[in-house]
């Protein structure tokens, strides 16, 4: 009997599942190379953007470039200079001609006084008197000694002529003559201290004396004061001592509004220790003792002529060393700095000197050029 041949039990392949196997393996590859090609144009991208490469335009806009700033726009107004005088000027005080305290010379009581505080004397009036008792009783007496000395010169002197008296009795009798002499001298001039006078024309200031009254030799009894002329005395600086010389004409204004004219009369050669300031001394007529002695006064001294420009402060300014002087505007419309000197000073400007003859001074803008700039300088109309 035959066998049956054995089956073969090997599974077959699925044809259902090839085609899946097939088809997954194409995504794959479809992915791969989507996620290059992502890859590349992101480098692209970031590259072209580090470059910096920006596609122009069809009509670009050029760049301007300032290298240098524009010149500044300033206003100037022409100046000229003028001759005018230039005048030193200096606070005072006006003083006395002479002031001087009345003294007594001897002593004694009081007899009499004659004048009264604040009038006016003249030199050689009695002011007051002394009690003369005393001092006629000493004049009496050394008149008489004197008296009896000359009669013992003379006896002597006769003695010796016949032979009878000595040389030295002689020279004795001389000596006390002398002494006798001397006496009454001292006694005249003690009968002339009687009477106190004023020793020049003058005002009676104080007078601190009453009839009565004792009064020891030394003793200041008043004070009298000569106002006519009068002197204001100034202290002038170091720098200005060369510009002054006695002699010269000054305008004297007081704070009482008077106004006089004087002259320089004393510019001292010593300079006070502590101001370093040298004294001089004004003097004016004052006939009518009109003005006091001790108010304060303004001494105005012309010096002499100087060329100078008239302008406002405002124009003035300080260059980096912080020197005053003026900006003013060249041919080239370059600016220049000019240092200047105040020469004297006035409500509606200033008069000063260090610019040329004729100048182009900055009257806006110069707070904000320096010299050397050039600018753009345009006229300005001071008459508006």
């Amino acid at each position: 009997m035959t066998k049956p041949q054995a089956q073969s039990a090997a599974p077959q392949p699925d044809s259902a599942a090839e085609p899946r196997r097939s088809l997954r393996f194409s995504d794959d590859k479809g992915a791969s190379k989507s996620t290059w090609i992502a890859g590349l144009f992101v480098v692209l991208i970031v590259g072209w953007m580090g470059s910096g490469f920006v596609v122009p335009s069809e009509d670009p806009e050029p760049v301007v470039r300032r290298t240098t700033p524009e010149p500044v726009a300033v206003a100037v107004t022409p100046s000229v200079a003028e001759t005018v005088t230039q005048f030193f000027q200096a606070e005072g005080q006006a003083l006395p001609d002479r002031d001087t305290m009345l003294v007594a010379e001897t002593s004694g009581d009081i007899a009499e006084v004659l004048v009264r505080k604040g009038q006016d004397v003249s030199a050689g009036d009695v002011i007051a008197r002394f009690d003369p008792s005393n001092s006629d009783a000493d004049t009496n007496r050394a008149a008489e000694q004197l008296a009896s000395a000359q009669r013992e010169f003379d006896n002597a002197q006769q003695l010796l002529d016949r032979g009878v008296a000595t040389t030295d009795r002689v020279t004795d009798a001389r000596a006390a003559l002398a002494a006798a002499q001397a006496q009454v001298t001292a006694a005249e001039q003690a009968a002339n201290a009687l009477a106190i006078t004023a020793p020049f024309d003058g005002r009676i200031e104080t007078l601190d004396l009453d009839a009565g009254e004792f009064v020891t030799a030394g003793t200041a009894v008043g004070r009298l004061v000569d106002i006519r002329p009068l002197t204001v005395a100034i202290q002038v600086p170091q720098q200005s001592l060369t510009r002054l010389t006695v002699g010269q004409s000054a305008t004297v204004r007081f704070i009482t509004g008077e106004e006089r004219e004087g002259t320089l009369t004393f510019v001292g050669t010593s300079a006070a220790a502590e101001t370093r300031t040298f004294l001089a001394e004004v003097e004016i007529a004052n006939d009518d003792g009109a003005i006091p002695a001790g108010i304060s006064a303004e001494v105005s001294i012309p010096t002499g002529d100087v060329t100078a420009h008239f302008l406002s402060a405002s124009v003035v300014s300080l260059d980096t060393d912080g020197t005053l002087g003026v900006k003013t505007v060249a041919e080239d419309d370059t600016v220049a700095f000019y240092p200047i000197e105040v020469v004297s000073a006035q409500i509606d400007g200033i008069w000063v000197t260090g610019l040329p003859d004729d100048a182009a001074v900055i009257t806006v803008g110069q707070g904000f050029v320096n010299a050397g700039e050039t600018v753009i300088p345009s006229e300005q109309d001071i008459t508006k």
